[in-house]
């Protein structure tokens, strides 16, 4: 195949062709259903040690750092590196895995669920449709989804339930004159300093700014909540043994520092930071 062929693969005519086939082998009768998935795990394995020899290999040259940097904008190789376990997927990308597997389910009794995000190991969802209320019918379908989002995503242990749409709230013509929360001097009072979990991170917002705190070893730190890749936000990654990963395309950073270690000379923007009577205050703008 050329080069140009390769260029115009149709990535998800790929992987329905993939999907397709594994369903047949699924739809085989015992024996040659197992002779088929044994094939499919033979091939994933071999394919999976020589990934990890080339990016192994990119990671240990300045020259190849800067390459795997590009190579994961493209979706088909996120997802065969994802599929080969090299690069987790997001925490909101594997809830939203769980929710698409009793989606079903929840049709079929006339509901649907909304992921609205996920914080400190609880899952915040909106329920609609027959999934509101408090008849039993709807008590099963929520009972579900928490049993889907619990079971399916080790890091989310509880759930947060809202009923709905979102409502539209009042805001005063006052409070539009300055952003909220932001002092005379550019200091704004943050988040309580202990409910940043040690090993994790959360998020706080002033006005259009956004801003994520790390947890490492017991001591903070302050970026802007904006990858170094793409711009895209932080939160609802992880942060793993001091590493904040971010959840779109995992770029890995020191989560106490900024620093990229996945491309080399990229940093997280810090943000100046103290902590006042047990809160956290940034210093923005």
């Amino acid at each position: 195949m050329t080069a140009v062929d390769v260029a115009t693969v149709d990535f998800e005519a790929s992987a329905r062709r993939v999907d397709d086939a594994v369903a047949s082998a699924l739809a085989l009768d015992e024996p040659a259903r197992n002779i088929a998935l044994e094939l499919k795990k033979a091939v994933e394995a071999f394919h999976h040690d020589a990934l990890v020899a080339i990016v192994r290999a990119l990671r240990a040259d300045p020259r190849g750092k800067e390459l795997l940097f590009e190579l994961v904008d493209d979706p088909a190789v996120v997802a065969v590196l994802t599929l080969q376990g090299i690069v987790r997927p997001s925490l909101l990308a594997r809830a939203e895995a769980a929710l698409a597997r009793v989606r079903p389910f929840l049709a079929s009794h006339g509901g649907d669920v909304e992921l609205v995000g996920v914080d400190d190991g609880v899952a915040r969802v909106r329920l609609k449709g027959a999934c509101q209320g408090c008849s039993m019918s709807a008590v099963t379908l929520r009972e579900s989804v928490e049993r889907a989002l619990v079971d399916g995503v080790e890091e989310i242990r509880a759930i947060e339930v809202f009923d709905g749409d979102p409502e539209v709230a009042f805001i005063p013509v006052s409070s539009i004159a300055r952003r909220p929360g932001r002092a005379e001097d550019g200091w704004v009072t943050g988040p309580p300093a202990g409910t940043v979990p040690e090993g994790g991170m959360v998020r706080f917002d002033v006005g259009e700014e956004s801003f994520v705190i790390t947890n490492v070893a017991n001591r903070l730190a302050v970026f802007r909540n904006e990858c170094a890749h793409q711009g895209m936000s932080l939160d609802g990654g992880l942060v793993d043994d001091g590493v904040l990963v971010c959840p779109w395309h995992g770029f890995r950073y020191d989560a106490s520092t900024g620093e990229c270690l996945s491309a080399p000379g990229v940093q997280l923007q810090q943000v100046p930071h103290r902590v006042d009577g047990g809160l956290v205050r940034l210093r923005v703008g």
